[in-house]
């Protein structure tokens, strides 16, 4: 069995030792690891210098939103990190992402390295439709998901994180070449749904034209994540 590049694990751990005990364990399938808030608040550039020295290529999550200036200086020092991907969130606005794309664009340039993937969270799958009513959101969840993935691709975005759900939609609307990447996956032995509503197992997610899958506490709590993560790969490519 081969490493699966569509395949992104999740590190939502809270200890230096327990992320690289992971990427050490997992790094002969699995090629993409996930940094978010908890892990890059406690240890920064460090944990995404020990993926990247240990072969492994980074998804930084870190959903960035605030104004156009100081999203794009954060996104060029997350480039100037060597990640392989990173977020900002679409409700940030279109010059934020206009801005952000043209900075991460130039710094990769100057640099002489591959530019990260640029992907816009468009609605976080723990949201259900019944959270937006309060909000007055109209046109519900897929409506407002492809005015957010329309406005990252006008802005110079490479793709979105979305739900599973809506991956169909995003690629009839925008081509195979705008990036989905789908969180909320679980495999069918794992279906404890928790704080996750809009979720897909893995298969489902590849079928219906996802790029990569993230999957975090399936893998990263079980008692044998190899056995996981070869489990996960066997339904994919099943």
């Amino acid at each position: 069995m081969k490493k699966d590049p569509r395949l992104i694990v999740a590190l939502d751990v809270d200890s230096y030792r327990k992320a690289a005990r992971l990427v050490k364990r997992l790094s002969g399938y699995v090629k993409v690891f996930k940094v978010g808030h908890i892990l890059f608040t406690r240890y920064g550039p460090r944990i995404i210098n020990y993926i990247n020295k240990s072969g492994g290529k980074v998804f930084l999550d870190l959903k960035y939103m605030d104004i156009p200036n100081t999203v794009s200086n954060a996104a060029r020092k997350a480039t100037e990190l060597g990640v392989y991907m990173l977020n900002v969130h679409a409700l940030s606005g279109k010059e934020t992402m206009r801005r952000t794309a043209e900075a991460v664009t130039k710094e990769a340039r100057r640099l002489h390295i591959y530019k990260p993937i640029l992907i816009a969270v468009t609605v976080l799958t723990s949201l259900h439709e019944r959270d937006l009513s309060p909000l007055g959101v109209k046109g519900g969840i897929k409506g407002l998901v492809l005015k957010l993935a329309q406005a990252a691709k006008s802005s110079g975005f490479d793709g979105v994180v979305t739900s599973a759900r809506e991956v169909r939609m995003i690629k009839e609307k925008f081509g195979d070449n705008f990036v989905a990447v789908t969180p909320g996956i679980r495999p069918k032995w794992a279906l404890d749904k928790k704080d996750q509503k809009r979720v897909m197992t893995p298969k489902e997610a590849i079928d219906a034209g996802s790029d990569f899958i993230v999957v975090g506490r399936p893998i990263i709590e079980a008692r044998k994540p190899l056995k996981a993560v070869k489990q996960i790969l066997e339904e994919i490519s099943d």
